[in-house]
Protein backbone atom coordinates (compact mmCIF):
# COMPACT_ATOMS: atom_id res chain seq x y z
CA UNK A 1 0.00 0.00 0.00
CA UNK A 2 1.63 3.52 -1.00
CA UNK A 3 1.55 6.13 1.56
CA UNK A 4 -1.58 8.93 1.26
CA UNK A 5 -1.15 12.52 1.80
CA UNK A 6 -4.43 14.60 2.34
CA UNK A 7 -4.43 15.06 -1.84
CA UNK A 8 -4.63 11.84 -2.49
CA UNK A 9 -7.55 10.92 -0.13
CA UNK A 10 -10.84 10.87 -1.51
CA UNK A 11 -14.80 10.04 0.07
CA UNK A 12 -14.67 6.92 -1.30
CA UNK A 13 -11.52 5.84 0.21
CA UNK A 14 -12.49 7.26 3.56
CA UNK A 15 -15.89 5.37 3.90
CA UNK A 16 -14.37 2.25 2.44
CA UNK A 17 -11.63 2.52 4.76
CA UNK A 18 -14.13 2.38 7.67
CA UNK A 19 -16.63 0.48 6.77
CA UNK A 20 -14.01 -2.72 6.03
CA UNK A 21 -12.35 -1.93 9.58
CA UNK A 22 -16.11 -2.48 10.69
CA UNK A 23 -16.42 -5.30 9.03
CA UNK A 24 -13.75 -6.73 10.05
CA UNK A 25 -14.16 -5.87 14.08
CA UNK A 26 -17.51 -7.14 14.15
CA UNK A 27 -16.61 -10.57 12.33
CA UNK A 28 -13.54 -10.72 14.81
CA UNK A 29 -15.62 -10.94 17.81
CA UNK A 30 -17.48 -14.01 17.11
CA UNK A 31 -14.00 -15.66 15.59
CA UNK A 32 -12.12 -15.29 18.63
CA UNK A 33 -15.37 -16.17 20.53
CA UNK A 34 -15.38 -19.49 18.34
CA UNK A 35 -11.62 -19.84 18.64
CA UNK A 36 -11.21 -19.18 22.73
CA UNK A 37 -14.12 -21.94 23.67
CA UNK A 38 -11.66 -24.42 22.00
CA UNK A 39 -8.32 -22.56 22.98
CA UNK A 40 -8.58 -20.54 26.31
CA UNK A 41 -4.69 -19.29 25.80
CA UNK A 42 -5.73 -15.97 24.93
CA UNK A 43 -1.98 -14.40 24.58
CA UNK A 44 -0.57 -17.19 22.74
CA UNK A 45 -3.05 -17.17 19.99
CA UNK A 46 -2.47 -13.18 20.05
CA UNK A 47 1.41 -13.93 19.93
CA UNK A 48 0.69 -16.15 17.02
CA UNK A 49 -1.10 -13.69 15.17
CA UNK A 50 1.21 -11.02 15.51
CA UNK A 51 4.06 -13.47 14.51
CA UNK A 52 2.04 -14.86 11.40
CA UNK A 53 1.37 -10.88 10.69
CA UNK A 54 5.34 -9.92 10.94
CA UNK A 55 6.59 -13.07 8.64
CA UNK A 56 3.77 -12.18 5.99
CA UNK A 57 4.83 -8.55 5.40
CA UNK A 58 8.37 -9.66 5.89
CA UNK A 59 7.90 -12.30 2.91
CA UNK A 60 5.64 -9.94 0.80
CA UNK A 61 8.22 -7.66 0.86
CA UNK A 62 11.14 -9.74 -0.02
CA UNK A 63 8.68 -11.65 -2.84
CA UNK A 64 7.81 -7.97 -3.99
CA UNK A 65 4.40 -8.34 -3.59
CA UNK A 66 4.44 -5.22 -1.24
CA UNK A 67 6.49 -2.01 -1.42
CA UNK A 68 6.37 -1.37 2.42
CA UNK A 69 9.95 -0.09 3.63
CA UNK A 70 12.40 -2.80 4.98
CA UNK A 71 12.99 -2.70 8.85
CA UNK A 72 14.89 0.93 9.98
CA UNK A 73 15.91 0.80 14.21
CA UNK A 74 15.63 4.47 14.14
CA UNK A 75 11.67 4.06 12.89
CA UNK A 76 11.34 1.57 15.55
CA UNK A 77 12.41 3.26 18.39
CA UNK A 78 9.78 5.88 17.02
CA UNK A 79 7.51 3.54 17.05
CA UNK A 80 8.14 1.69 20.45
CA UNK A 81 5.15 3.65 22.57
CA UNK A 82 2.98 2.42 20.13
CA UNK A 83 3.84 -0.95 20.34
CA UNK A 84 4.24 -0.57 24.09
CA UNK A 85 0.27 1.19 24.52
CA UNK A 86 -1.19 -1.73 22.18
CA UNK A 87 0.00 -4.60 24.05
CA UNK A 88 -1.16 -2.45 27.51
CA UNK A 89 -4.29 -2.04 25.87
CA UNK A 90 -4.69 -5.86 25.39
CA UNK A 91 -3.19 -6.63 28.44
CA UNK A 92 -5.15 -4.53 30.99
CA UNK A 93 -8.95 -5.20 28.91
CA UNK A 94 -7.85 -9.08 29.21
CA UNK A 95 -7.49 -8.96 32.76
CA UNK A 96 -10.57 -6.51 33.09
CA UNK A 97 -12.45 -9.72 32.12
CA UNK A 98 -12.14 -11.61 35.09
CA UNK A 99 -14.32 -8.95 37.26
CA UNK A 100 -16.40 -7.15 34.84
CA UNK A 101 -19.19 -8.76 32.83
CA UNK A 102 -18.67 -8.70 28.80
CA UNK A 103 -22.00 -6.24 28.53
CA UNK A 104 -20.77 -3.60 30.77
CA UNK A 105 -16.82 -4.40 29.27
CA UNK A 106 -18.34 -3.24 25.85
CA UNK A 107 -20.04 -0.01 27.19
CA UNK A 108 -16.77 1.07 29.12
CA UNK A 109 -14.63 0.17 25.94
CA UNK A 110 -16.92 2.79 24.08
CA UNK A 111 -15.98 5.42 26.06
CA UNK A 112 -13.05 5.35 24.36
CA UNK A 113 -13.98 8.17 21.81
CA UNK A 114 -14.84 10.73 24.16
CA UNK A 115 -11.26 9.97 25.52
CA UNK A 116 -10.15 10.47 22.18
CA UNK A 117 -11.38 13.86 21.50
CA UNK A 118 -10.33 14.84 24.91
CA UNK A 119 -6.66 13.73 23.96
CA UNK A 120 -6.69 15.19 20.97
CA UNK A 121 -7.82 18.70 21.86
CA UNK A 122 -5.23 19.17 24.86
CA UNK A 123 -2.18 17.63 22.31
CA UNK A 124 -3.00 20.66 20.00
CA UNK A 125 -4.75 19.02 17.18
CA UNK A 126 -7.27 21.61 18.00
CA UNK A 127 -10.94 22.20 18.63
CA UNK A 128 -13.53 19.99 16.95
CA UNK A 129 -16.42 21.31 15.66
CA UNK A 130 -19.70 21.50 17.71
CA UNK A 131 -21.46 18.81 15.48
CA UNK A 132 -18.92 16.39 16.09
CA UNK A 133 -18.40 17.32 19.57
CA UNK A 134 -22.12 16.91 20.96
CA UNK A 135 -22.37 13.33 18.58
CA UNK A 136 -18.92 12.36 20.27
CA UNK A 137 -20.84 13.24 23.79
CA UNK A 138 -24.56 11.78 22.87
CA UNK A 139 -22.83 8.34 21.91
CA UNK A 140 -20.75 8.27 25.39
CA UNK A 141 -24.01 9.46 27.07
CA UNK A 142 -26.02 6.14 25.00
CA UNK A 143 -23.52 3.86 26.39
CA UNK A 144 -23.78 5.04 30.17
CA UNK A 145 -27.90 4.83 29.55
CA UNK A 146 -27.12 1.51 28.27
CA UNK A 147 -24.79 0.34 31.22
CA UNK A 148 -27.41 0.98 33.97
CA UNK A 149 -29.71 -1.66 32.79
CA UNK A 150 -27.14 -4.21 33.60
CA UNK A 151 -24.39 -2.71 36.50
CA UNK A 152 -22.99 -4.62 38.22
CA UNK A 153 -20.15 -2.91 40.29
CA UNK A 154 -16.44 -4.33 40.12
CA UNK A 155 -14.23 -1.26 40.98
CA UNK A 156 -11.29 -2.96 40.65
CA UNK A 157 -12.35 -4.60 37.20
CA UNK A 158 -13.58 -1.51 36.18
CA UNK A 159 -10.28 0.29 37.04
CA UNK A 160 -8.45 -2.05 34.74
CA UNK A 161 -11.06 -1.50 32.01
CA UNK A 162 -10.50 1.94 32.04
CA UNK A 163 -7.25 2.03 32.40
CA UNK A 164 -7.44 -0.01 29.03
CA UNK A 165 -9.35 2.85 27.71
CA UNK A 166 -6.40 4.93 28.67
CA UNK A 167 -3.68 3.06 27.03
CA UNK A 168 -6.25 2.82 23.63
CA UNK A 169 -7.00 5.97 23.51
CA UNK A 170 -2.60 6.93 23.61
CA UNK A 171 -2.16 4.18 21.16
CA UNK A 172 -4.94 5.27 18.42
CA UNK A 173 -3.50 9.06 18.50
CA UNK A 174 0.17 8.00 18.24
CA UNK A 175 -0.94 5.81 15.21
CA UNK A 176 -2.89 8.69 13.64
CA UNK A 177 0.34 11.20 14.74
CA UNK A 178 2.83 8.55 13.51
CA UNK A 179 1.09 8.02 9.73
CA UNK A 180 0.54 12.10 9.27
CA UNK A 181 4.11 12.99 10.29
CA UNK A 182 6.05 9.79 9.27
CA UNK A 183 4.90 9.26 6.11
CA UNK A 184 4.46 4.96 7.02
CA UNK A 185 1.74 3.28 5.42
CA UNK A 186 -0.70 0.95 7.23
CA UNK A 187 1.10 -1.72 6.47
CA UNK A 188 4.32 -0.70 7.80
CA UNK A 189 2.96 0.53 10.31
CA UNK A 190 1.73 -3.03 11.32
CA UNK A 191 5.03 -4.90 10.72
CA UNK A 192 6.55 -2.51 13.32
CA UNK A 193 3.77 -2.78 16.03
CA UNK A 194 4.35 -6.54 15.06
CA UNK A 195 7.81 -6.88 15.39
CA UNK A 196 8.06 -4.90 18.34
CA UNK A 197 5.12 -6.78 20.29
CA UNK A 198 6.98 -10.24 20.28
CA UNK A 199 9.30 -9.75 22.71
CA UNK A 200 6.69 -8.25 25.28
CA UNK A 201 4.13 -11.14 24.49
CA UNK A 202 6.77 -13.80 24.53
CA UNK A 203 7.90 -12.47 28.32
CA UNK A 204 4.59 -12.52 29.18
CA UNK A 205 2.90 -15.69 28.41
CA UNK A 206 6.66 -17.64 29.82
CA UNK A 207 6.30 -15.24 32.94
CA UNK A 208 2.86 -16.10 33.00
CA UNK A 209 2.96 -20.04 32.92
CA UNK A 210 0.80 -19.91 30.30
CA UNK A 211 3.78 -21.46 27.79
CA UNK A 212 4.74 -24.30 27.60
CA UNK A 213 0.90 -26.01 28.28
CA UNK A 214 -0.49 -23.41 25.60
CA UNK A 215 1.73 -25.18 22.99
CA UNK A 216 1.32 -28.51 24.18
CA UNK A 217 -2.62 -27.88 24.04
CA UNK A 218 -2.48 -26.44 20.46
CA UNK A 219 -0.16 -29.44 19.36
CA UNK A 220 -3.09 -31.79 20.89
CA UNK A 221 -5.67 -30.07 19.18
CA UNK A 222 -4.36 -30.24 15.77
CA UNK A 223 -5.89 -33.36 14.40
CA UNK A 224 -9.34 -31.25 14.71
CA UNK A 225 -10.51 -30.31 11.24
CA UNK A 226 -12.61 -27.66 12.88
CA UNK A 227 -10.22 -26.64 15.17
CA UNK A 228 -7.58 -25.90 12.68
CA UNK A 229 -9.82 -24.11 10.27
CA UNK A 230 -10.70 -21.72 12.83
CA UNK A 231 -7.42 -21.12 14.38
CA UNK A 232 -6.26 -20.03 11.01
CA UNK A 233 -9.27 -17.97 10.11
CA UNK A 234 -8.41 -16.40 13.28
CA UNK A 235 -5.04 -15.48 12.54
CA UNK A 236 -5.79 -13.99 8.92
CA UNK A 237 -8.53 -11.97 10.31
CA UNK A 238 -5.98 -10.89 13.08
CA UNK A 239 -3.95 -9.50 9.96
CA UNK A 240 -7.03 -7.80 8.53
CA UNK A 241 -8.43 -6.59 11.53
CA UNK A 242 -4.62 -4.57 12.61
CA UNK A 243 -4.97 -3.45 8.63
CA UNK A 244 -7.68 -1.99 8.74
CA UNK A 245 -8.26 -0.48 11.67
CA UNK A 246 -4.37 1.23 10.75
CA UNK A 247 -6.08 2.37 7.56
CA UNK A 248 -8.79 3.64 8.96
CA UNK A 249 -7.01 5.54 11.46
CA UNK A 250 -4.11 7.32 8.98
CA UNK A 251 -7.08 8.02 6.58
CA UNK A 252 -9.57 9.23 8.43
CA UNK A 253 -8.79 9.96 12.31
CA UNK A 254 -8.46 8.35 15.78
CA UNK A 255 -12.04 9.17 16.40
CA UNK A 256 -12.82 8.11 13.57
CA UNK A 257 -11.99 4.63 14.52
CA UNK A 258 -13.04 4.98 17.71
CA UNK A 259 -17.04 5.79 16.40
CA UNK A 260 -17.08 2.27 14.03
CA UNK A 261 -15.73 0.71 16.93
CA UNK A 262 -18.86 1.60 18.68
CA UNK A 263 -21.15 1.13 15.99
CA UNK A 264 -19.55 -2.64 15.27
CA UNK A 265 -20.24 -2.91 19.53
CA UNK A 266 -23.53 -2.35 18.71
CA UNK A 267 -23.95 -4.44 15.81
CA UNK A 268 -22.26 -6.97 17.89
CA UNK A 269 -24.55 -7.10 20.58
CA UNK A 270 -27.79 -7.10 18.32
CA UNK A 271 -26.34 -10.25 16.38
CA UNK A 272 -25.26 -11.52 20.13
CA UNK A 273 -29.08 -11.20 20.87
CA UNK A 274 -30.47 -12.90 17.32
CA UNK A 275 -27.33 -15.52 17.07
CA UNK A 276 -26.84 -16.81 20.80
CA UNK A 277 -30.22 -15.35 22.45
CA UNK A 278 -30.55 -16.50 26.40
CA UNK A 279 -29.52 -12.12 27.36
CA UNK A 280 -32.53 -10.17 28.73
CA UNK A 281 -33.37 -7.01 27.03
CA UNK A 282 -34.53 -4.12 29.21
CA UNK A 283 -35.72 -0.52 28.36
CA UNK A 284 -32.64 1.10 29.15
CA UNK A 285 -30.25 -1.42 27.31
CA UNK A 286 -32.64 -0.37 24.08
CA UNK A 287 -33.35 2.90 24.72
CA UNK A 288 -29.41 3.40 25.27
CA UNK A 289 -28.51 1.64 22.06
CA UNK A 290 -30.94 3.87 20.38
CA UNK A 291 -28.76 6.75 21.63
CA UNK A 292 -25.32 5.55 21.17
CA UNK A 293 -26.47 4.93 17.40
CA UNK A 294 -27.74 8.30 16.71
CA UNK A 295 -24.34 10.03 17.82
CA UNK A 296 -22.74 7.50 15.42
CA UNK A 297 -24.64 8.41 12.69
CA UNK A 298 -24.68 12.14 13.46
CA UNK A 299 -20.94 11.85 13.96
CA UNK A 300 -20.85 10.13 10.43
CA UNK A 301 -23.18 13.32 8.85
CA UNK A 302 -20.58 15.84 10.49
CA UNK A 303 -17.17 14.57 9.54
CA UNK A 304 -18.73 13.93 5.88
CA UNK A 305 -20.17 17.78 5.80
CA UNK A 306 -16.50 18.77 7.65
CA UNK A 307 -14.79 16.76 4.74
CA UNK A 308 -16.92 18.11 2.12
CA UNK A 309 -16.62 21.59 3.02
CA UNK A 310 -12.79 21.72 3.13
CA UNK A 311 -10.35 23.34 0.51
CA UNK A 312 -8.63 20.73 -1.35
CA UNK A 313 -4.86 21.17 -0.33
CA UNK A 314 -3.12 22.65 -3.24
CA UNK A 315 0.92 20.77 -2.25
CA UNK A 316 3.62 22.54 -4.65
CA UNK A 317 6.13 20.22 -6.58
CA UNK A 318 9.15 20.90 -4.06
CA UNK A 319 7.18 19.86 -0.99
CA UNK A 320 5.40 16.84 -3.01
CA UNK A 321 9.30 15.69 -3.64
CA UNK A 322 9.76 15.67 0.14
CA UNK A 323 7.09 13.61 1.14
Amino acid sequence: MENHSDSDITPFLSLSAAISYGIASMAMVFINKAILMQYAHSMTLLTLQQMATAMLIHFGRRMGYTKAKALDMATARKLLPISLFYNANVAFALASLKGVNIPMYIAIKRLTPLAVLIAGFFSGKGRPTIQVSLSVILTAAGVIIAALGDFSFDLFGYSLALTSVFFQTMYLVLVEKSGAEDGLSSIEIMFYNSFLSLPFLLFVIIATGEFPNSLALLFAKSNSIYFLVILILSLVMGIVLNFTMFLCTIVNSALTTTIVGVLKGVGSTTLGFVLLGGVEVHALNVTGLVINTTGGVWYSYAKYQQKKNKPPKLISDLEAHRK
